[in-house]
């Protein structure tokens, strides 16, 4: 009813709750020299990150103790190659053409540890949603909460005479934030993400140098396998370019910050492609394939003596309808803002 109020809606119409955030979530962990666990609890309570370093994250899935310390490939749920019916460039490709086009915001939020000195569990994984709901939709947008620090950047730092790429980490959440929106349940925010929470390395400087170098070089391995079973090449231009820079630091001399390979992540760069274009082609090839199959199932049902039972030349008719829509020129326009299809075939 609060809801309905909200928005104005009349009482015969049906109040809707779509989904329109998501918030991933990671482990973190502290050291662990005896099985030679690295630190991973860099992150403050909520992350939010652009696509390239959401994508780096995403690549790796390298998240803290029990899920997958290593990375994507290795050990893990979800995450060893056999459990993968294709290569996983597809669904990176399917996955990446999906956030660009929706202008996906990346926020992600922490569990386990925050610091090495901070154990919350999934405290603040069940948190983040309470946090969340009472954040406003226009008070959601990335740009908006980093015009008004309520999000601070991370930038590369030296450390013990070596540089540290903090700035893969993204932006994280400030003082300010908590004050403003953690205070929309809690009388004194302050005490529930204090500094060292907010801002980890406070806790220990090395663990987090440490942390932010074992991410890097995790990252750095698991897309050279790209490279070593030659997936790189179908991986669509902008995760392409994304790959090269993980495993080799740069993409035909342009870093991470190049302002052109950044623009290739946004929406309007991949509604101008070619390559998104092709996979228009070949969601449309593969729509007209799949009820070429259900016309010649039902053509060959209905001369049968269990059709009586169905009415299967309405079914039939309906088939051949959709048929001659997905070949029509027009269906390409009705596909576009879709993620299409991958024309990557592994064989």
């Amino acid at each position: 009813m609060c809801a309905r109020l909200d928005r104005g809606i009349p009482a015969d119409q049906p109040v809707r709750f779509p989904v329109n955030v998501v918030l991933a979530g990671r482990r973190g962990n502290p050291a662990d020299p005896k099985i030679g666990l690295p630190p991973l609890a860099v992150y403050n309570p909520i992350h939010y990150q652009e696509l390239p370093e959401l994508f780096m994250d995403f690549i790796c899935s390298l998240t803290g103790k029990s899920p997958s310390t290593t990375g994507f490939g290795s050990e893990g749920a979800l995450t060893k190659g056999p459990f993968n019916a294709v290569s996983p460039v597809v669904d990176l490709n399917n996955a990446l053409v999906a956030a660009a086009l929706t202008e996906y915001a990346g926020f992600t939020t922490a569990a386990g540890y925050v610091g090495p000195q901070y154990r919350v569990d999934h405290d603040i994984s069940m948190l983040a949603p309470e946090v969340w709901c009472r954040v406003r939709v226009p008070e959601r947008d990335p740009r908006f909460l980093i015009d008004n620090g309520f999000l601070e950047r991370m930038t590369d730092f030296e450390w013990r005479g070596r540089t540290v790429e903090a700035s893969r980490l993204g932006y994280r959440i400030t003082a300010l934030f908590a004050e403003r929106f953690l205070g929309r349940i809690f009388e004194t925010p302050d005490a529930v993400f204090p500094e060292e929470i907010l801002r980890p390395e406070k806790q220990d400087m090395d663990a987090f140098a440490a942390g932010v170098e074992a991410i890097a070089a995790a990252q750095t391995r698991v897309a050279q396998n790209y490279f070593y079973d030659g997936s790189v090449e179908a991986a669509c231009p902008p995760l392409r370019a994304l790959l090269h820079i993980m495993a080799r630091g740069e993409w035909e001399g342009k870093g991470i910050g190049d302002p052109r390979f950044r623009a290739m992540f946004t929406r309007e760069s991949v509604l101008e492609s070619d390559w998104y274009k092709q996979r228009l082609h070949a969601k449309q090839e593969r729509d007209i394939a799949l009820w070429s199959r259900h016309i010649a199932a039902l053509e060959a049902f209905v001369s049968g003596p269990g059709s009586r039972q169905f009415d299967v030349r309405s079914l039939l008719g309906e088939a051949r309808a959709q048929m001659a829509r997905v070949s029509a020129t027009a269906y390409l326009a009705e596909l576009v803002g879709t993620i299409g299809a991958d024309p990557f075939t592994d064989r």
